[in-house]
């Protein structure tokens, strides 16, 4: 009786302590205005009522009860604490206000700490459309680093971001990852009647180039958008017309889907239909769960419509065909669409998402939401600008891609490797 009394005394103290030391966490964080880390609490917000102010759909508000000015760190549950950590911070990193030169296709190379991305394909700033093609671009992060020290500090900076020259064949660059056996992999939309593809690029000069796939037994793709690379080696791309929406591609000739391509055999096959527009992808940690964002909601040049999909999709990943099983959703998001997508460490699902789209000027707030694997939404990064995707470089930093600027997030997550080979 003594032993049993002592365990449950002492099982009273630790669960004590730790939830004293996950309250002193919250009220040293709260009030600390520098980091801006904002704390929800979403009892408070479950009741508007009838004389309340709701929100008009995604298409001009953004969730914010607090009313902070971004950026912000926004805290819906204390597992997003242990994300972002004690010190998390968000400086901007390169900046060209003209241009939208940072937009998509986010991939870093840890043997140089460059992060390589495409700029706007068709956007408002992007300097590219049916006559003219999109690029690519890569800055140092150490040069970021040294930046700052010579700064003092963690503060904003802007390095150079450099413009790599890549042939004919590489048009509206949308989607980037890897390494795959130490190559860049890119995705392309295509422009005209030059055909969407897959690219191998080496991420060292001359950065010459390598086409692995250009069309689906003989037919051309509409205009592929993302990938992810499975541990099999396998490809994963999405296709989808946005090219098409956004004038640049011919009429759509196959379904919105997500293929499946071996880059040793060449064999392709279909793994999922029935999305509207499929997106962003990523696979959880084990690769046994795929997630893909369908971006239906979201029509480009034609404009948003609310009440169609704006929705994370998870699949089951069949161990022999790795074809996507059991569609269930995984979440839905509560302004604008998801884009982006990738996973860290711990397992849980980020997704980059548009807050606040205004479709008839082209601007929209952005934010990243971060669900856990369970799909329950713990936090969100708000920055206060247009942001489409982002790529983990290394333990605890997020390179985040803001059109005319790129940002980066200092957390204590690191992101799980996209690498093959």
């Amino acid at each position: 009786m003594t032993r049993l009394l002592y365990t449950s005394a002492l099982f009273a103290i630790v669960a004590f302590l730790y939830a004293f030391s996950r309250s002193n966490k919250k009220e040293r964080i709260i009030h600390d205005q520098f980091r801006q880390i904002v704390l929800v609490n979403l009892l408070n917000s479950s009741v508007i009522g009838t004389d309340g102010s709701f929100r008009n759909g995604f298409e001009n508000e953004f969730y914010n009860p607090t009313n902070s000015k971004p950026p912000f760190f926004q805290v819906f549950d204390d597992e997003f604490l242990d994300v972002i950590g004690p010190d998390p911070s968000l400086n901007l990193i390169s900046s060209d206000f003209s241009y939208d030169f940072a937009h998509e296709a986010p991939v870093w190379v840890p043997d140089t700490d460059e992060v390589f991305f495409s700029s706007s394909a068709g956007g408002a700033l992007g300097r590219s459309n049916i006559d003219q093609n999109n690029h690519v671009f890569k800055i140092s992060l150490k040069e970021v680093a040294e930046a700052m020290e010579q700064a003092g500090g963690i503060q904003d900076v802007n390095v150079t971001h450099y413009r790599i020259d890549l042939p004919e064949s590489v048009q509206m660059t949308n989607g980037g990852t890897g390494l795959y056996k130490g190559q860049i992999v890119l995705v392309n939309e295509g422009r005209g009647r030059r055909p969407s593809n897959i690219v191998f690029m080496n991420p060292y000069p001359p950065h010459n180039v390598t086409v692995v796939l250009d069309n689906f037994y003989g037919r051309q793709f509409n205009s592929l958008n993302d990938a992810k690379i499975h541990k099999s080696g396998n490809i994963f791309f999405t296709d989808v017309p946005y090219g098409y929406y956004q004038h640049f591609r011919p009429d759509p000739q196959l379904p919105s889907q997500v293929y499946s391509f071996n880059p040793r055999t060449g064999a392709i096959r279909v793994v999922a239909d029935r999305l509207n527009k499929p997106n962003g992808l990523a696979f959880s940690k084990d690769y046994k769960t795929a997630y893909v964002a369908d971006t239906g909601a979201h029509h480009a040049h034609f404009g948003i419509n609310s009440t169609f999909p704006a929705t994370i999709q998870e699949y089951d990943v069949d161990p022999k065909t790795l074809v996507f099983k059991n569609q269930r959703v995984f979440a839905y998001v509560d302004s604008g669409v998801p884009d982006g997508l990738g996973v860290d460490e711990f397992g849980n699902v980020y997704g980059a998402c548009f807050d606040g789209v205004n479709a008839s000027i082209s601007f929209f707030y952005s934010s990243y939401f971060v669900w856990n694997p369970s799909g329950t939404l713990i936090g969100k990064f708000f920055i206060g600008t247009t942001s489409a995707n982002f790529a983990f470089a290394g333990k605890g930093r997020l390179v985040i891609l803001a059109e005319t600027q790129v940002y980066l997030a200092r957390i204590a997550a690191g992101g799980m490797s996209l690498m093959y080979g």
